[in-house]
Formats: structure tokens, sequence, C-alpha cells
């Protein structure tokens, strides 16, 4: 397909001097438009606005307030769903066709493969390209968004990677098709954990959210990094964390123990329960025609 219209958005808050991402993205090679997405409350919004100038983009919080299902009734809002649901309004008075929503803490673009027995990798240095084909998957497969994998997705190592290559899941990192009518856009639930809120419930009735294992992102550790989340993390737990995916979708998740170097509480999924499959052929029941 010709080159898409697209850009990169970058959500962030408090860190106008340690937009990690920025300098990712170049380092890999990516040559495209990228848009820092601010709030209006950030306190070093001006300092974003200095050091970005026009790649600065505001909006309000307050006008997203009651556009979603933030699951709770606490008080505050320093928590980054906002911006994902802003994403789409902006993506619209920009005139794009696509946009891709990274968060501002990746340290690493990584290409992930089988090299014999272990998992090999190397950096990624044509993103440009990447971005195409990403685009042409979300295209040519109708799905709602696709993500890049994340480490805890390589648990298992070379015998795994099959299982996980198209996991149904999508998180931290997106790519949207840019809807003519805002009622079809994507809005993310939950004031915490919403990507994986929002991929279990809409993943339920039939949408798709899907991972590309070959392409990878390396972050900041949770809570090393002052701004973003950290604060609501600091404050809230990972147990309420998680168990906002058990609210949005308590026949297929539960709050379980992330067994790695440092276990931890994390959502578990039972994927077997959690979204609509299709059916091998070999299944279907013969008709009056066929027989």
């Amino acid at each position: 397909m010709a080159t898409p219209n697209y850009a990169v958005f970058i959500l962030t808050h408090g860190r106008p001097d340690n937009v990690i991402t920025y300098h990712t993205l170049r380092k890999a090679g990516y040559t495209g438009k990228i848009y820092l997405i601010c709030d209006d409350e950030d306190k070093t919004l001006s300092e974003y606005q200095i050091k970005y100038q026009d790649q600065v983009i505001v909006f309000s919080k307050q006008a997203y307030q009651d556009s979603f299902d933030i699951m709770d009734n606490f008080e505050g809002n320093k928590v980054i769903v906002y911006a994902r649901n802003a994403c789409y309004d902006i993506a619209r008075s920009l005139g794009l066709d696509y946009f891709f929503e990274y968060e501002d803490d990746y340290k690493s673009l990584i290409h992930r493969f089988v090299d014999g027995p272990t998992l090999g990798y190397t950096p990624i240095t044509r993103m440009n390209e990447v971005c195409q084909a990403f685009i042409d998957c979300l295209e040519n497969t109708g799905s709602t968004t696709i993500a890049m994998a994340q480490g805890g997705d390589f648990i298992g190592g070379a015998g795994s990677f099959d299982s996980v290559q198209y996991k149904r899941k999508a998180m931290n990192s997106f790519v949207f098709k840019v809807n003519k009518d805002p009622a079809d856009d994507c809005i993310f639930i939950g004031r915490m954990n919403d990507d994986v809120n929002t991929y279990l419930s809409q993943g339920r009735t039939g949408k798709i959210f899907c991972q590309i294992a070959n392409v990878m992102l390396t972050q900041m550790q949770t809570q090393s990094n002052s701004g973003g989340n950290t604060e609501a993390y600091k404050a809230m737990g990972t147990y309420v964390k998680s168990f906002y995916s058990v609210m949005a979708a308590p026949s297929c998740c539960k709050v379980s123990m992330l067994i790695t170097t440092h276990p931890r509480i994390h959502h578990k999924i039972d994927w077997n329960k959690a979204v609509p499959k299709i059916l091998h052929e070999r299944f279907r029941k013969p008709t009056s025609e066929s027989r």
C-alpha cells in the first residue's frame, strides 16, 4: 500500500527532560512525525513546550471526565487513561489516518526470533518499515489494534515462541485506524490497568486485539521513574491495579502471582474463557446440501 498518513503519539506527564521513547524511536530509525500528548494540568507543561515546541499537543482532562467508565469512585485524575481516550480526537484534528500510541519510557525496540534452541534478538534500525508493517497488518486482519510484545511474554524461551506470537492481547503500545465516526473509537476504561480492562471487555464481544511477538519493547521498571502513572501505582499498589481487570471480566480474570526473579501480584487470564474463537473447518456440521 502507499505510504500511510500517520504519526506516533507519546503520552507523557511530568517528564519533560526524560521522554525516553522519543530518543529510542529516533535511534531505531524512525523519521516520521512524533507528537507529545500532554494534559493541561501538567505543572511541567511549559518545559515541554520550550523543548519540543510544536510537537507538543495539549488536551483537557476535564473534557474527558465523563466520556468513559473509570470503574471506581476515587478522587483524582493523575492516570494515563484520560490521554488514551483523547488520542482519537487529536488524530482527527491533525487529519491523520492512523496513529501509534506509545508511553514515554521505552528504553529499546527489538526484533525477536527463534535462533536454534534460544530466542535471539537484534535492535530495530528501520522503524519506519516496522510501522508500515503494523498498519498493513491492521488493515489486512480487521483488528481493532495491534501491539508490540513485552519481556514477560517470552517466559519459556524458544519453546514457547509460537504460542505467544499472536496472543489476543494488546498492552502498552498500540496502532489505531482513525474512524470517521467517533462512535467506532476504542474507548479505554478503568483508572488503572486500562489496557487490560479494554482488551478483555471488548475482546469478549469479538473485537480483535493482537500482539506481534517478533517486535518487542523494553521499558523502565514500574515506579522507578517519577512522573507518568507512578504516583497512582505507589498510592494504590499492584493488587488494586490488577483487580480493575477482575471487575472488567470476572469470568476469565483473577488476581494471581507473577513468578519471576522478583515475584509480584498480577492479573491472570484464562484465555479459554476470555474471547471468541474461530473453529477449524473439521468441526463444521454437515448440511443437507453437503450430505
